[in-house]
């Protein structure tokens, strides 16, 4: 029986419970069984402060004890703003795993009713920016300025890492896709939560378009190596954040760019790219400043791991994933993924 079959027919068996079976909307499910379908039933409103709030797919409760719980996978969604969908694939991706029953998966919902984007909001929900590099780069809110996209990883992260509430977890793996790996990436170096958690926390980040260089340096064409990036006089925003660290805004604005490469350096990282994410497709950034990085996704992530890794003295991994491009189900489902986002506790 081939691994796509047992997926499905292990999904069936999983989501063919009766409706009677499942909580009402808001509340907590059976202790005894994670919450697999990306409906109210398993979403869960984050408390973000003074009334505000943002909403995660997951599959246990963030707020009710459970002492089975030895990992935490949190996904971040790409521009497509379809966190269900990510749920979905995480989802699919922990029960390849044989995960689902240890595992907290997590999926952050940045809904936006702002530029071209119509999600619809509820009373309270923060609305995150539309479009552009904000809400992937820890932007502000649109509609509470206090908040950027960060904080709301912040909180959720805090809520996982309570002893009172998950006294065996051992291990939490934040993780995006496209657009979220451009968050997870940025996030990864950003956040100042990561020392204080207690509980380790590696990031994943999955064919993003771009990278936030510490340093004025691009990879060289054609030649292995970074140096002085020639076409700055015709590309005078290489630099500029989120693509470099002039001119923070938001989230990173808080920290100096020396310590934010200092975090750069020493946060466990992989890098998780589709070796054949090669083609300009699916939301590519063409910009010159992301074009400074490399021709396609796949070259931009493993000069980007060159360049941390050889010249900053850092130890993140690049993970190749054979046979995929740029799609989110093929990556995080793919054998080598696995043993990524669902490591042994």
């Amino acid at each position: 029986m081939t691994r796509s079959l047992l997926l499905v027919t292990g999904l069936a068996i999983l989501l063919a419970a009766p409706l009677s079976s499942q909580p009402a909307p808001g509340t907590a499910p059976a202790a005894s069984a994670p919450c697999v379908t990306a409906t109210p039933d398993c979403t869960e409103w984050v408390p973000l402060g003074d009334g505000a709030r943002s909403l995660v797919y997951r599959t246990h409760p963030l707020t009710a004890r459970d002492g089975r719980i030895r990992r935490a996978l949190v996904m971040v969604h790409g521009q497509g703003r379809d966190a269900h969908n990510y749920f979905r694939t995480s989802v699919a991706a922990a029960f390849l795993a044989g995960a689902l029953e240890d595992t907290l998966v997590v999926s952050l919902r940045l809904a936006s009713r702002d530029g071209g984007c119509q999600d619809t909001l509820a009373e309270g929900e923060v609305n995150w920016p539309c479009s552009g590099n904000s809400w992937r780069a820890g932007g502000v809110s649109v509609s509470h300025p206090a908040l950027t996209a960060y904080d709301f990883a912040d909180v959720v992260l805090r809520a996982l890492a309570r002893r009172d509430r998950f006294p065996a977890l051992r291990q939490v793996v934040f993780a995006g896709h496209s657009a979220g790996g451009q968050f997870a990436s940025r996030y990864g170096m950003a956040n100042t939560v990561h020392e204080s958690l207690g509980v380790p926390v590696t990031y994943v980040v999955s064919n993003p378009s771009s990278y936030g260089y510490p340093e004025s340096v691009r990879p060289l064409p054609g030649a292995t190596g970074v140096g002085p990036y020639g076409e700055g006089r015709n590309c005078t925003t290489f630099n500029r954040w989120p693509y470099g660290f002039e001119e923070r805004a938001g989230y990173a604005a808080r920290l100096p760019p020396e310590q934010l490469t200092k975090q750069l350096v020493a946060r466990p990282v992989v890098y998780l790219l589709g070796e054949l994410d090669t083609t300009p497709l699916a939301g590519f950034d063409s910009s010159c400043p992301a074009m400074a990085q490399g021709p396609n996704r796949f070259e931009r992530g493993t000069r980007f791991a060159a360049f941390v890794n050889e010249r900053l003295g850092a130890r993140h991994t690049v993970v190749p994933v054979p046979l995929c491009g740029h799609n989110a189900r093929c990556m995080f489902t793919s054998e080598v993924a696995l043993k990524v986002l669902f490591p042994a506790p």
